[in-house]
Order: C-alpha cells, then structure tokens, then sequence
C-alpha cells in the first residue's frame, strides 16, 4: 500500500529531511504523483530505510559505500528472508574485493579439481571469491598439511545445514506474520544471524576449554 511521507516518517522513525536526501541520491524508488504536491511512495521504502540505518549503525557505512551496495546487488526489498540472505552476502562482499574464478585459484594457489572438492564438500561456496576465501582455503591447507581429523570440519557443515534450514523457516516465517509488529524484525534477524549465532558458538567453545582446563586440576 502506497504511503505518504507522514507515514513513511512513523513507520521508520527517520526524519523528512532525511528521507528526502536518500531520494536525492537515488537510495529510494520514485514517488508517485497523483496530484500536485501529493507523493506516494512505495512500501518497499520502509525496509530500504531500515537497512540504510542498520548498515550506518553496525557497520559505519557511508552513504556512498551504500549506493555501491544497492549498485551492485538487486535486492527486492519485500519481506522475503532470501533478500535479507541477499543483503548479508552483499555486506560481506563489499568489504572486499571479488575475485574471478581464475583469479582465485591463482591466489590461493590450488587447482579447479581442489576448488570443486571443497565446494562439494560444503567448506567453500560456489560463484563469489573474495579474501575471505583466499583465507578459507590456506587453512584447509594447513589442515592438510597436519593430518588434522577432518571430522570437525565435516560436522560444522553438517551442522551449519540444519540451521540454515531453521534460519530460512523461522525467518520467513518472522518476515511474513502479519500478526507481530513489522518495525524491527529486519534488524532482529540481522542481529541473530551477524551476532548472535557466532557469539554462542564461541562462548560454547571457550566453556568447554575450561571445563576441561577445570577438569585437570580436579584430578
């Protein structure tokens, strides 16, 4: 449904001015004018501005670097969790240069067989190189190299597709409920996804390490 500025101003808690500078750069679709000094502007402008602050917010982002995101990336700006999945792998993409797949193999000094292993095997994703992966696979590597116990590595991917399954479910399920209030559910699974999640991980790690450390000292 069609929304006027005043609306647009509750629903996103940002001011007219500012509104009206993401129009200027070209960050907002074009309203509609059905009347003179009347202008309607689309729904999908109240998750744009949500990201843009979301993005300002947690990771400083300029607005400059945020029209090379929107540039580079066609998001639909519905309430989909694929877009929201979209708008992650951008986040992280921008940070860094993107490399073609010739390029990759090149940096990380591995050939195409190696790269579809990995890829089959679920430790690298497929279509979008950038340093993250460069870093990816020289630990692969090292591991190699240690005759590390690839079983950890398998078990995180096994893992890690259980909860994209549940990801994808509860979130779409978060984004498309009518019944809940649609101010902030954007930012809450932004927070899980980004935060949250790594967070227990880790915190799960290092209580582990002590309870052993604890364990020992028992003994």
């Amino acid at each position: 449904m069609p929304l006027k500025m005043k609306e647009l101003i509750e629903q996103t808690g940002e001011s007219k001015s500012t509104i009206l500078y993401y129009l200027k750069e070209g960050l907002l679709p074009e309203p509609k004018k059905p009347k003179p000094n009347v202008a309607l502007y689309d729904d999908s402008a109240v998750n744009i501005i949500k990201f843009i602050k979301y993005l300002q917010k947690n990771f400083s982002y300029s607005i400059a670097e945020i029209k090379h995101i929107f540039a580079n990336n066609r998001f639909k700006f519905d309430s989909s969790f694929e877009n929201l999945i979209e708008a992650i792998n951008a986040l992280r993409l921008n940070s860094e240069e993107e490399y073609s797949k010739e390029e990759f193999l090149a940096l990380a000094k591995i050939d195409a067989k190696e790269l579809e292993e990995y890829i089959q095997k679920g430790y690298i994703n497929a279509g979008a190189y950038g340093k993250s992966e460069v870093a990816i696979i020289e630990i692969l590597k090292r591991a190699k190299q240690m005759d590390l116990d690839f079983t950890l590595i398998d078990s995180y991917v096994a893992h890690a597709k259980v909860l994209a399954k549940l990801e994808n479910d509860i979130g779409s399920g978060l984004l498309n409920d009518d019944s809940k209030e649609h101010n902030g559910r954007y930012e809450l699974l932004f927070d899980i996804i980004l935060k949250l999640k790594p967070y227990i991980f880790n915190s799960h790690t290092v209580k582990e390490h002590q309870k052993r450390i604890n364990d020992e000292k028992s003994i």
